[in-house]
């Protein structure tokens, strides 16, 4: 029972996770561009393991009986998500020359907290998935099996993070050239636009 609950949880944990999504996205730059990885990698995983145990401490009806704190994080990550695809946009159109990613580190540690914590927090679907969804899932067990649920969710949190951060630089050699990393900052432009306008113009419920 014991490796059962900590699995299901683990995979359900991960396919939450695990998916093309803004927060990823950044965690993906942040990693081929070796800045402040432990800092945006620990952020993401402490807060994943905060809103988890959120959910399976019950907290899950905050989210479904009171709708307008979902709505205050909807348009605040909104606002969020079309200020980083701006400037993702700009990074791509005045991009010059082959960027370094050993050498960049024009970003400090505060701002890069900053925005990891945007990442994450003003997000509306981390708190409908993680908080809702895990603590309602949780309630299929009884005991200690609930809380073995939520350790394997946030196994795969920790594993997820931890591989996207520091996997990252297997994909370096592709990102020596400027092409790539503009394709890459016009791609996050239009992944950050789109889930700008999915949480402008489409109910996140």
């Amino acid at each position: 029972m014991l490796a059962s609950s900590i699995v299901t949880g683990f995979t359900t944990g991960a396919g939450l996770i695990v998916c093309i999504g803004s927060q990823n996205a950044f965690v993906l730059r942040q990693g081929l561009m070796r800045s402040h990885t432990g800092v945006v990698a620990s952020v993401c995983i402490l807060s994943d393991v905060l809103l988890i145990l959120a959910g399976i401490s019950g907290l899950g009806f905050i989210v479904s009986h009171f709708p307008g704190i979902i709505e205050f994080v909807r348009y605040a990550g909104a606002l969020f998500l079309g200020m980083n695809a701006v400037v993702a946009a700009r990074r791509a159109w005045s991009s010059q020359g082959v960027l370094n990613p050993s050498s960049d580190r024009h970003h400090s540690r505060r701002q890069i907290l900053l925005t990891s914590l945007g990442y994450t927090w003003l997000n509306p679907h981390v708190y409908l998935d993680t908080v809702f969804m895990l603590g309602s899932l949780s309630l299929h067990y009884e005991g200690t099996g609930k809380w073995q649920f939520g350790v394997g969710a946030m196994l795969a949190s920790v594993v997820w993070f931890i591989s996207i951060s520091y996997g990252a630089k297997i994909l370096l050699p592709l990102f020596r050239s400027e092409k790539a990393w503009r394709l890459l900052d016009v791609l996050i432009a239009l992944l950050m636009g789109y889930f700008c306008l999915s949480l402008l113009l489409i109910p996140v419920n």
